[in-house]
């Protein structure tokens, strides 16, 4: 990690943070130290919060917005692919756009239907990891983090398994738009997934509008034709939706797999306890969301001048908030720097927001990790990672780009 990326300005006692590093991570020892200094750091892109109440304050705070397009043009965007797609999904709307289009989703993804999906997942959660037994060595991406959404992603949107090689690795590549600012060729990567998910979705949708099964984007394309209290919802937003949806549904479950996996090969001690305690699986899950996030940024604009802590911050001023980090806060987490499963934390966790905004999926991503953690205990020893293994950039979802795994 390069000197530069942690420094005091002259000017100021705040520390200075260069999350646009390549080598920064939210686990660095300096991160902790400007933690323990106050609640913020500021950063090239704006305020990185780093304590855990702030932080609740704040993706709570009205006077904050998502912002878009301050977003894409920080970056350097101003228009095309990327641009419109991000600009106008569903989690960089607020108010009454937000709720219109958050409400088709709540129509049709019901509780109802997220339960209906436990026996699927547990069952194919217990066939990969009974895959996995009799191997000495494993890509974990393909054997099992990629292929466990890839089941639910059938049953509940209804994308036929078979097209999964033609959206894998633009499902994966879309997710860097949060990290956009690292620049290099992310810019195009992310271009090209958002172009190729778009021709998939449009695809896919036509098909379900012709012959409509029982699964989540046949429910949406039907809801899309209803004019429910003058919300009719357009057929680009829907397309727009489903996109992130895809998107959603694959790419975070299997990097918080696969962060779960690289995490219990650094605490060979709690991979036993849970192959001991398997109802422990729940606390478990928590642990690793809580400990290394694959959702590892959320972002926020001040939407006009505010007092906050004592401070007047100016309209458009940007706050990161480093979950990883904010996750690690003593003050939030009691000895929270110990990775334990047994531990019963107080405090949710961050990754999946907060307020309006709090992630329709936590509750699938969390069902899928609470089946798939005691599975994979149950039959094999403790991971250990083989090999070198590169990271995703920090601040945005992050993960192993690679996994190679043997099994003590």
């Amino acid at each position: 990690m390069s000197a530069e990326t942690l420094s005091v300005p002259e000017s100021s006692e705040v520390p200075f943070i260069n999350v646009i590093d390549p080598e920064f991570r939210f686990d660095l020892p300096e991160v902790a130290r400007a933690q323990a200094a106050g609640w913020y750091a500021e950063t090239p892109l704006g305020m990185l919060v780093l304590r855990h109440a702030e932080a609740s304050e704040l993706v709570r705070d009205g006077r904050l917005t998502h912002n878009g397009t301050g977003f894409m043009e920080q970056n350097g965007i101003s228009g095309g692919p990327v641009y419109d797609w991000f600009v106008n999904g569903l989690v960089n709307q607020d108010g009454d756009s937000h709720r219109r289009l958050r409400g088709l989703v709540g129509r049709a993804f019901t509780p109802r239907m997220l339960e209906n999906l436990r026996p699927v997942i547990k069952q194919a959660a217990e066939r990969l990891a009974e895959e996995i037994s009799v191997k000495e060595e494993v890509d974990f991406f393909e054997a099992f983090a990629d292929a466990l959404p890839l089941t639910v992603m059938s049953e509940l949107l209804g994308v036929p398994a078979e097209d999964y090689p033609r959206f894998s690795n633009w499902s994966s590549e879309i997710g860097l738009v949060f990290s956009l600012a690292l620049g290099g060729d992310i810019p195009g990567r992310v271009e090209a997934a958002v172009v190729g998910l778009y021709a998939y979705v449009d695809a896919l949708m036509a098909a379900k509008a012709e012959a409509p099964t029982d699964d989540l984007i046949s429910a949406l394309v039907t809801a899309q034709k209803e004019d429910v209290d003058g919300n009719r919802v357009s057929l680009e937003e829907l397309r727009n939706l489903v996109v992130t949806m895809v998107f959603a549904a694959h790419d975070t479950t299997r990097l918080q797999l696969a962060n779960a996996m690289v995490t219990f090969s650094e605490h060979p001690d709690q991979w036993a306890l849970l192959r001991e305690r398997p109802e422990l699986a729940p606390r478990a899950v928590e642990e690793v969301m809580r400990w290394r996030p694959s959702s590892n940024a959320v972002y926020r604009y001040a939407a006009e001048d505010i007092e906050f802590r004592g401070q007047r911050i100016p309209e458009g001023t940007m706050f990161m908030i480093g979950v990883q980090a904010v996750q690690r806060d003593p003050l939030a987490y009691p000895g929270g720097d110990v990775f334990d499963i047994a531990a019963e934390r107080k405090t949710a966790v961050m990754q999946f927001g907060g307020g309006p905004h709090y992630c329709l999926g936590a509750p699938l991503a969390r069902m899928e990790i609470t089946e798939a953690l005691p599975a994979l205990a149950r039959r094999l020893g403790t991971p250990k990672v083989v090999g070198d293994v590169t990271w995703r950039p920090a601040i945005g979802i992050t993960g192993p780009n690679e996994l190679q795994l043997r099994f003590g």
